[in-house]
């Protein structure tokens, strides 16, 4: 009776390595086995990468919406004022600034004047989104990588008009240009209400790290925007920043109670929480499809070992004759296609990381090939490809290749285990 050895042994290792070692003509690994090995690496490669774009892009689009945008906003519901007109205006913006300040999280909070004017300069016009700020919201903006940089002198910025750089782009404009700004509901006279047409000198061009953002953007002091809207002593909302922008929905309640029961409070989730979760529902698919690749690949492992197990035929003979256990026959073939499951995967990992880490020269080379068109920001919102290497989304790479190439394993292994040495030795 054969004698039992415990599992894994030395020996075991050393078979199966002398397998994987011996040249085709004596009968080792065969085409289909360092096919399987490339296509898992390949296979995880582009898990790898995908899921580190994925993750950047996330990162890059969140930290643009927060870099943008407040954190949250609080503004009154829509109310009669005395004239018998709905208006949403906060006349006491300056006691309700002072109480939001005070709570537990927040870093700053200002005033905002919020409307909407035409830009126009020589025969070019566009429409801007013009935000009436106190100067602290405009130093604080962040800037981006692979963002236009900003142009100008900040600190004049109570003198002039600060702009988006794609709207100075599309109107042909640069520091130092007057932009006039025509506001429809403007003065109001005997004969009726008369456009307000006021011209701004540019003396800051700026850039919030998303196209849309800045093509439409303009910033105006508060006093000047509250004159030239007919906000005269009032703000459209109270602009909040907090000291953990993720945790946001923490702080709602207390930001609430600040506001009151007659104001709303909007974040930045609220404002994008349906496009994150499109973004996180993608994810999924996109790991689930690359994870059937990797998958097609990894069955070309019970190929190449299909094909191992009836070359070695003879050996295993010899094997299960000298003393061999059916357990040890089966776990040096199965070691066989662990051995390749887990070279390919570590090569994907590697390929991946080292594809994620230069995917802004990779993705500069492309643009250069096809004349700056593989990334336009003004539909992708954001100025440049972003890639993040999480270990989270590594280990789940890592752990399904090698799952997949483990349970693949076991069919040929089992074939191998399970062949009678008298048959495998008749015609030798």
């Amino acid at each position: 009776m054969a004698s039992r050895t415990a599992p894994f042994a030395p020996f075991e290792f050393m078979i199966a390595w002398r397998y994987l070692r011996a040249r085709r003509a004596e009968g080792g690994v065969s085409v289909m086995t360092w096919i399987s090995l490339v296509g898992i690496a390949l296979g995880v490669m582009a898990l790898v990468v995908t899921l580190a774009v994925r993750t950047g892009f996330r990162t890059e689009f969140v930290n643009t919406v927060i870099g943008a945008y407040a954190h949250a906003e609080i503004g009154n519901y829509a109310n009669v004022d005395e004239n018998g007109r709905s208006t949403t205006a906060i006349t006491d913006y300056d006691a309700l600034t002072e109480k939001v300040r005070a709570v537990p999280g927040v870093v700053r909070a200002n005033p905002r004047v919020l409307g909407y004017a035409m830009a126009t300069f020589g025969d070019q016009s566009s429409v801007g989104e013009v935000h009436g700020v106190t100067p602290d919201v405009l130093k604080a903006l962040p800037s981006f990588k692979g963002a236009p940089p900003p142009l100008g002198d900040i600190a004049r910025f109570e003198d002039g008009i600060a702009m988006g750089a794609g709207m100075a782009r599309t109107l042909g404009l640069g520091v130092g240009d007057k932009v006039k700004l025509i506001q429809p509901n403007g003065v109001k006279t005997a004969f009726g209400t008369s456009p307000r047409v006021n011209v701004y000198e540019v003396v800051y061009i700026f850039s919030a790290g998303r196209a849309d953002v800045d093509s439409a953007r303009l910033y105006l002091p508060l006093l000047e925007a509250q004159s030239f809207f007919n906000r005269e002593g009032a703000a459209d909302q109270i602009e909040v920043y907090v000291s953990d922008p993720e945790s946001i929905d923490a702080i709602v309640p207390a930001l609430q109670a600040a506001a009151g029961d007659a104001r709303y409070v909007w974040t930045w989730k609220d404002r994008s929480g349906a496009f994150l979760n499109a973004l996180d529902i993608e994810d999924d698919v996109m790991f689930l499809i690359l994870s059937l690749i990797v998958l097609i690949a990894a069955l070309n492992i019970t190929s190449g070992l299909v094909m191992l197990v009836k070359n070695k035929g003879r050996d295993i003979g010899i094997l299960r004759t000298m003393g061999l256990t059916e357990g040890s026959v089966m776990r040096v073939f199965f070691l066989c296609g662990a051995f390749v499951g887990i070279t390919g995967t570590v090569a994907g990992v590697l390929l991946g990381c080292l594809i994620a880490w230069n995917i802004d020269g990779i993705m500069s080379g492309i643009n250069w090939m096809t004349g700056g068109g593989a990334w336009d920001p003004s539909i992708r919102g954001i100025y440049r490809l972003p890639a993040e290497l999480r270990a989270w989304d590594i280990g789940r790479a890592v752990t399904l290749s090698i799952l997949l190439s483990f349970i693949v394993t076991i069919f040929p292994a089992r074939r191998a285990a399970r062949m009678n040495p008298v048959e495998a030795l008749r015609y030798e």
